[in-house]
């Protein structure tokens, strides 16, 4: 079989035509891990036992009739979503040994389906980084060319998929950590809208921006796995109520051309405009849009996510569970685990998130940026009054060398065209648009679609016109 060229529809066929088994395929899948993990270092451990007997139970579903969609499909899984029995440890040294007590809801639903799953995958800490150099366990790199990052948070996954080491996989997207490293790996990612898919299993980064969405090769497997998954959960308070929004064929796509003309490398928005030119061939009208707030997205995120990181981080004290620092006192306990559990970037964003929810800041920063993200949203809504879509690159650049933004801000600038999305709550997804040059490398770039609240469908149909062109 053919992994490059493998999509869920191809392998379904093949399951069910007995052309080969589900534990053949996942042999396969174990085989190009053995062979191509040792120098990408996708995944933090493979459960190659586990997987056998996954694939042996989906065999099982297919002779007696009963597969689905996914059955017997390789899977890889990011750390940070929960496996019951298995370590889950967020690339952190804080969880480095803590195994999950109870299934993520989007495993348990994988598991309904008869899914196989592989391993689980380097992040960066507790998803907060866009490159996976912040993992405690080493670096990813990018199948397309080593000396460069996969992106990030989710880089193991992106990576996994891109490198033919899973078929699709499952990732978190606090800020563009599913778009980003999709765009920088030459697959498809996608965040759903915030609420779509449980977040039940998932280790909180951000609560009001974290959502769990699938990387794919195709947009049509990215839709698969969305359909697996999606579905309210009475587990999540935040979960939505299922129904899916009844789009018209989408035809108008909006650029807010202000704000991608600061900082976008050349090249780049060439491709994006190649890409509109080729989109405009198939029917598409292109639409000028302002949106005057929405530039000020990254700020905005860098404000509410590590207030909400530094809350939600607070649990992980050295006394309940993870790694602990024995000391004389309990404040010392405290202080001690912190220090040696978590690496760099995340007591950074501790630190800021604690300072700007302190007592006199809170006004001037947090309460602030809140009120602006109201402001994104409703702009977001004025827009889809106008067109059926915003259109923008996923990236300003394409993959950069490890090291190369080692500066916190430079690092956080990659985020500015991913983090509206999360702000304002909407879907969005990332498709391959063709590839610029560096050092004489090739690298992929990513065509981003936003489209309005519960609006995957027009995500996949833009995503599909998008692919077309290549």
């Amino acid at each position: 079989m053919n992994l490059t060229k493998l999509t869920i529809t191809e392998a379904r066929r093949a399951l069910d035509a007995k052309e080969y088994s589900a534990v053949e395929l996942t042999d396969t899948y174990l085989k190009n891990i053995a062979a191509r993990d040792g120098e990408i270092h996708a995944y933090l451990e493979v459960w190659e036992k586990e997987a056998r007997e996954e694939a042996k139970k989906a065999d099982g579903m297919i002779a007696r009739g009963e597969q689905k969609p996914l059955t017997g499909i390789p899977v890889a899984n990011k750390d940070n979503i929960l496996v019951e029995g298995r370590i889950a440890s967020s690339a952190s040294k804080m969880l480095e040994q803590y195994r999950a007590t109870y299934d993520a809801t989007v495993i348990t639903k994988l598991k309904e389906q008869g899914a196989v799953i592989l391993g689980r995958t380097n992040m960066d800490e507790f998803a907060m980084g866009s490159s996976t150099e912040t993992s405690a366990f080493g670096n990813t790199k990018n199948p397309r060319d080593l000396s460069r990052v996969p992106g990030g948070s989710s880089g193991g996954p992106a990576a996994a998929v891109a490198a033919d080491m899973a078929l699709v996989a499952l990732g978190s997207d606090t800020g563009g950590s599913i778009r980003q490293p999709a765009a920088l790996t030459g697959i498809v990612g996608m965040k759903p809208t915030y609420g779509a898919v449980s977040r039940f299993g998932l280790m909180a980064l951000a609560s009001s921006l974290d959502q769990i969405g699938p990387f794919a090769k195709t947009v049509d497997d990215a839709r698969a796995l969305f359909e697996a998954i999606r579905g309210h959960d009475k587990m999540d308070s935040t979960s939505l109520p299922d129904s899916a929004r009844a789009v018209k064929t989408p035809k108008k796509l909006g650029i807010p051309r202000a704000f991608l003309e600061k900082g976008t490398e050349p090249d780049v928005l060439a491709a994006f405009e190649t890409t509109l030119a080729l989109l405009k061939e198939k029917g598409y009208e292109i639409v000028d849009i302002e949106l005057p707030t929405v530039p000020h997205s990254l700020a905005v995120y860098y404000i509410i996510q590590p207030a909400e990181a530094s809350t939600n981080l607070a649990r992980y004290d050295g006394i309940r569970y993870g790694l602990s620092v024995p000391a004389d006192s309990i404040q010392e306990v405290y202080t001690k685990t912190r220090g040696a559990g978590f690496g760099r970037e995340v007591r950074r964003r501790i630190l800021i998130g604690s300072f700007v929810l302190s007592s006199g800041y809170a006004d001037a920063y947090y309460r602030k940026a809140r009120a602006l993200r109201d402001t994104i949203r409703a702009e977001f809504t004025d827009a889809f009054q106008k067109v059926d879509a915003v259109v923008m690159p996923t990236t300003p650049s394409p993959a950069f060398k490890f090291g190369e933004k080692s500066y916190p801000l430079s690092m956080y600038a990659e985020d500015v065209f991913a983090t509206p999305a999360n702000i304002a709550g909407l879907p969005a997804m990332s498709v391959p648009m063709g590839e610029v040059e560096r050092d004489g490398t090739s690298l992929p770039t990513g065509f981003q679609i936003i489209a309005p609240h519960l609006g995957e469908n027009t995500l996949f149909t833009i995503g599909s016109d998008v692919e077309s062109t290549l």
